[in-house]
């Protein structure tokens, strides 16, 4: 199910300063092309899986939107590939060791032989994220691009909500939400409390996953702020069943200097993919 596009084609114009975004997740794609020196939107695309794919058919899905028939084209100055997976272990700063990566994750992933294990340290934190990217998409975008940048979902969402500037009192709770998936991050003082990831089948899972969460961190449901964003909207039967069990419930929109979300034509872009362009 292809959910939005804005004329790729035409993206392809001054190519020597556009930049590709590509989050890759076994529920979908998405894309995004923007211009490096306006800062502009050039084009944006998000792909729902109608079930749970595999790594092998993700990269089929990926072929054919990137391949020599796809719409996006081939010349960008810049690419750069966001792997959206539960496969990631946060640790702190001081403990991490890069010669232990498979000790970090090896208790909430199974392990191949041929993974690679890669990290991403989240600036100002002294955190790093430990995770298995997707191997066949990262040789594949190789192949396709040459060298690129890539990271994990959660140190983008994560770096860009702790950055976001605003001041709050007390812990709040984020949840990006999309259809068969929820980000949960709890921050404290501009300090990262919680951050994990959940697949959800039914509004029920989705408040007990979220409710679970709070109570690990002993906090109370009726006095914290939950803010939620992306595939949200006031009314939306997700959002009313929350509110009659938290406090304090709002659709929160992230602040994005370079492009604001108010101006996009809908919110169709996941907010990790627009914080790492």
């Amino acid at each position: 199910m292809i959910e939005k596009t804005i004329d790729i084609e035409k993206s392809k114009a001054n190519s020597t300063h556009r930049k590709l975004s590509i989050q890759a997740g076994l529920n979908g794609l998405s894309f995004c092309v923007t211009d490096t020196i306006t800062n502009k939107i050039l084009a944006f695309e998000k792909i729902v899986f109608k079930t749970q794919a595999t790594p092998y058919l993700m990269l089929k899905e990926l072929k054919a939107k990137l391949g020599q028939d796809g719409e996006v084209g081939s010349s960008f100055s810049e690419v750069m590939v966001i792997h959206k997976n539960n496969m990631f272990g946060l640790v702190p700063k001081p403990f991490f060791n890069k010669e232990e990566l498979p000790n970090y994750l090896k208790f909430n992933a199974k392990i191949m032989a041929n993974d690679l294990i890669a990290y991403d340290e989240i600036p100002n934190q002294d955190i790093v994220n430990v995770y298995i990217p997707y191997t066949n998409i990262n040789n594949y975008i190789f192949d396709l691009f040459g060298e690129f940048e890539f990271k994990h979902s959660g140190t983008v969402l994560i770096s860009a909500l702790l950055n976001e500037g605003r001041t709050v009192i007390g812990p709040v709770c984020y949840v990006q939400v999309s259809e068969k998936e929820m980000e949960v991050m709890v921050v404290s003082d501009k300090k990262l409390l919680f951050y994990n990831q959940f697949e959800y089948k039914t509004q029920n899972d989705f408040l007990y996953y979220l409710l679970f969460s709070l109570e690990q961190l002993q906090l109370n449901p009726e006095k914290i702020q939950l803010k939620m964003f992306g595939a949200i909207e006031e009314g939306d039967p997700i959002y009313d069943l929350c509110h009659q069990y938290i406090g304090q419930v709002s659709v929160f929109v992230p602040n994005s200097p370079s492009f604001p979300l108010e101006e996009l034509e809908n919110e169709v872009i996941d907010f990790s993919i627009l914080s790492a362009l």
